[in-house]
């Protein structure tokens, strides 16, 4: 796979993709595959400083063991960590999924003087829009939005081939549309928020929930089986074996996405909205078929004749992939946090 947007970098580069579970590393190359990858675990519990020194440990591992004139055309070191993140500063501002302890913490300083290359951060669902509109489902596209649906529920948006930033460098929080005004909290402290109802945790709340009020005995069964709460996974297996309280409230779920996609293609107007995550991979036809027909039958009427609302196609190397455009638009000027 080869890109030809001149936004990518032409040499080689270092990856790092920071998680909430794991720190995964990569030497990238021009075309999008990968030559060297290595990966650990995320130490949070331990501190910001041991989770830096781990992705400075993990970036020299897979540079050493890259091949020899691939390394001496590395171009910059492209990381991704959840945010919210400062991007032009290069630090983790406050990260909940991190610890309350990753509040203001240096990331690229302290690696690009580690490892002698310049580094850019970025928040990881628009490292994930790069590496799909390089490389994957929105190759090429101008105006595109991608959206992941996972434990939360993120996004980032391509408006005329420029990534829309914000005043704060923090647009793209697409999880946090209101999608029912009475709805459940949400964990930012907002109310009916798409995050609430959609993303796996809403979901295992939800179930934890519904399983306290004794209404809803197939799922309780199922927790006291398994000897803990209820997870997205486990209510997706147990709609699958016909419980319909699991049927509830993942049909409410992706009612929400729908009604929140709706939303996006008339605000944003794209030509492919890409839906990443491991809930959305594991839910597939089931959750964009209704939101591809509610947005022909609700959105307006050029927006939803242009829009392809189509899945992810890069899997968990997106946020290494997605290294090559970051660096490169840095390079070029072409970056939100310049």
């Amino acid at each position: 796979m080869t890109s030809s947007d001149h936004s990518f970098s032409a040499a080689p580069v270092l990856a790092l993709d920071l998680g909430a579970s794991r720190i995964r590393a990569a030497v990238v190359l021009p075309d999008g595959s990968i030559a060297a990858r290595a990966e650990g675990v995320t130490r949070s519990s331990d501190g910001p400083q041991a989770v830096v020194a781990d992705m400075i440990g993990l970036l020299r591992a897979v540079r050493a063991a890259a091949p020899t004139e691939v390394v001496a055309g590395l171009r910059g070191i492209g990381v991704c960590a959840p945010g919210p993140l400062d991007a032009a500063s290069g630090r983790l501002i406050d990260t909940p999924n991190l610890g309350p302890a990753f509040r203001d913490i240096p990331i690229t300083a302290p690696i690009a003087a580690a490892l002698g290359l310049p580094a850019v951060l970025e928040r990881d669902t628009v490292v994930a829009l790069l590496g799909e509109l390089g490389f994957g489902a929105a190759r090429d596209a101008r105006d595109a939005v991608y959206i992941t649906v996972s434990t939360g529920v993120g996004g980032a948006v391509l408006a005329a081939g420029r990534l829309l930033a914000g005043a704060d460098g923090l647009a793209g929080e697409i999880g946090h549309l209101t999608v029912d005004l009475d709805g459940p909290m949400c964990g930012c402290g907002g109310r009916g928020h798409l995050e609430a109802i959609t993303s796996g945790s809403g979901l295992a709340r939800a179930a934890a929930d519904l399983v306290a009020t004794g209404l809803a005995p197939g799922l309780a069964a199922m927790a006291t089986l398994a000897g803990r709460s209820l997870s997205a996974r486990d209510l997706a297996d147990a709609e699958a074996a016909g419980d319909p309280d699991a049927a509830a409230l993942l049909g409410r779920a992706r009612r929400a996405f729908a009604a929140a996609m709706v939303g996006v293609v008339d605000v944003f107007n794209p030509e492919v909205v890409v839906v990443g995550g491991s809930l959305a991979h594991g839910q597939g036809e089931r959750l964009l078929g209704p939101a591809r027909d509610a947005v022909a039958r609700e959105a307006f009427r050029v927006q939803a004749t242009r829009v392809r609302l189509v899945p992810a196609r890069l899997g968990d190397d997106v946020g290494l992939v997605g290294a090559l455009g970051l660096v490169g638009r840095r390079a070029a000027g072409d970056w939100a946090g310049n």
